[in-house]
């Protein structure tokens, strides 16, 4: 892999504008509802309302145009890869589960994606796009697997960077590759930054499994965050996560669902509960440290009606 500064450039070249130099500030109401300074990026404000298509965009760079593009996912990434896929001329096949939330598959639509239904969650859905990318000869792209989506995502701590160096960056962790992207450049450039992740307690599976060493199934209880909710992460994931990462919380569905609100009040952005997740993190008291930065990433939530 080469080195931060040389990801960086080369990312930066292939990635479309609307997902570079996001805004990131610090709202002096919400420091006071959290009692320290915290330096939001707010990773909303493109077509697909999440980080998602800065990653995708590098994993996707050298497929040719008229290739057919096949993944997996709950909404997010597929938003991306079928967005950045239409840009560069691919067919794009998105296999997700029956129970995706509906504002994620209509938009995945809206992008020319093909959105295949599979019965069983998640695990399904990835045994689908692996079985269908091998039978017609598609380029299978997997979330948390591919380095360059990791490698896009590095592109956010070098802009948060611009703001001086910070005791914490705490970000949504579900296959860990918007982490591991921060992770590669701060390494590198801020070696006293503590790198932390924020799991669903009702989808511990990142946590559980880099304690344990390798993946671990945990079968979720809620997926109110559905897009940090896996039931399993790849080992590539949980190996690179083990190496960079400093440390995994956990927030429930009711601090997710205050960080919502902090997050509407104060930044006026309607964020998706993975979103939020590093504001709940920080309102819970789980991240010790005074001068922060975090992302709101994902501002697609279900429809008020289903969630109620």
């Amino acid at each position: 892999m080469d080195q931060p500064n040389a990801l960086i450039a080369k990312a930066r070249a292939v990635i479309p504008p609307c997902f570079l130099d996001t805004p990131q500030y610090e709202d002096e109401l919400l420091n006071e509802a959290l009692g320290r300074s915290v330096t939001v990026k707010v990773e909303t404000a493109n077509p697909i309302r999440s980080f998602k298509g800065r990653g995708v965009a590098v994993a996707l760079a050298d497929v040719p145009a008229g290739e057919t593009v096949v993944c997996a996912s709950s909404g997010n990434f597929g938003q991306a890869v079928a967005h950045i896929g239409r840009a560069r001329g691919l067919r794009v096949v998105v296999c997700t589960s029956t129970d995706i939330n509906p504002v994620k598959r209509a938009r995945m639509t809206a992008f020319g994606a093909q959105v295949v239904e599979v019965e069983g969650g998640a695990e399904a859905a990835s045994r689908a796009a692996a079985s269908s990318a091998a039978e017609t000869g598609a380029h299978l792209v997997v979330d948390g697997v591919h380095p360059g989506i990791a490698e896009g995502a590095a592109t956010i701590a070098e802009e948060l960077a611009r703001d001086g160096e910070f005791d914490a960056v705490v970000a949504p962790i579900g296959d860990g590759s918007l982490i591991s992207g921060l992770a590669l450049w701060l390494r590198e450039h801020a070696p006293r930054t503590r790198i932390i992740g924020v799991n669903a307690t009702a989808a511990p599976a990142m946590q559980r499994s880099v304690q344990a060493g390798h993946p671990v199934t945990v079968a979720p209880t809620s997926s109110f965050a559905e897009g940090i909710t896996i039931p399993r992460p790849h080992p590539e994931a949980v190996a690179r996560v083990r190496d960079l990462v400093d440390e995994i919380v956990l927030v429930d569905d009711g601090e997710l669902r205050d960080a919502m609100g902090l997050v509407a009040e104060h930044l006026s952005v309607l964020a998706e509960p993975a979103g939020a997740a590093g504001i709940a993190a920080i309102a819970a008291g789980r991240i010790p440290h005074r001068r922060i930065a975090t992302l709101i990433t994902g501002a697609n939530p279900r429809p008020a009606l289903e969630r109620s």
